[in-house]
């Protein structure tokens, strides 16, 4: 069953085409990487699918359900999260009440002027369930602007992961990263994918990641659709090797 259906969908600025007439289907419990050069129009896709401007052309159905117009709050409620290539956090804030902003926003406690001990104590085993889960309850007490840059991203991901998304968007995930932060944030999104099912489509410019992770990879080239499918037909496609790979190497 499928997720996310986007069909022939483009986005211009004025007379530049950002992106040219993309169709993608992600499929319940799937992994698909999102890859190309820089200028690709990836990054602009993933604008387009979590609503923070609507299409040209074309059309997104999430869960059955033509999403082309909502707006990314609305999106949001129905079950997209995402995070971005800046990572996005409150640094000023705990890792757990980072967590618990998400929570409660959730929750549909954001609105209301106070929240009685028992829907209190709800948040807290949900916020704990969370933290666990991308493990950072030992940092739960941290400033989340004082931690290393993998810990924040993972704080980052465990906010997205609070509102409790049927669909979970990615945008670079492993930027900026030494080699054992790599692996601890590879290592974070194989168990989500794998251990917890999460449906994830993920932005990524490091080749191990996507090859290690992706069930099938996507690859954009100045707007267009180049290519689609498993990492093995991505790796061994030419086309796909003289637009992003060979350059890479």
């Amino acid at each position: 069953m499928s997720v996310l259906d986007v069909r022939n969908v483009s986005r211009r600025f004025g007379s530049l085409v950002a992106v040219r007439d993309v169709s993608l289907t992600v499929s319940q419990g799937e992994l698909r990487a999102i890859i190309g050069p820089n200028g690709a129009g990836k990054t602009t896709f993933f604008n387009l699918i979590s609503g923070f401007f609507p299409p040209s052309s074309g059309t997104i159905t999430f869960d059955g359900r033509d999403i082309t117009t909502l707006s990314a709050h609305r999106r949001v409620a129905l079950g997209i999260a995402r995070t971005f290539q800046i990572t996005e956090i409150f640094p000023e804030l705990t890792v757990f009440e980072n967590v618990r902003v998400s929570t409660e926003s959730a929750d549909g406690y954001r609105l209301r002027p106070w929240i009685s001990r028992t829907d209190t104590a709800t948040v807290r085993r949900q916020v704990e369930a969370t933290l666990e889960l991308t493990g950072l309850r030992a940092k739960s007490d941290r400033l989340v602007g004082e931690l290393a840059h993998g810990d924040q991203r993972a704080a980052e991901i465990a906010m997205a992961l609070a509102l409790r998304p049927r669909l979970l968007l990615l945008d670079e995930p492993t930027a900026g990263m030494g080699e054992q932060e790599t692996y601890e944030t590879t290592q974070l999104i194989r168990r989500l994918h794998h251990d917890h099912n999460f449906t994830i489509v993920l932005i990524e410019h490091d080749m191990r990641v996507v090859f290690h992770l992706a069930d099938r990879v996507t690859v954009l080239d100045q707007g267009n659709l180049l290519a689609d499918g498993t990492p093995e037909e991505i790796a061994a496609n030419e086309a796909v090797q003289s637009a992003y790979l060979g350059k890479a190497a």
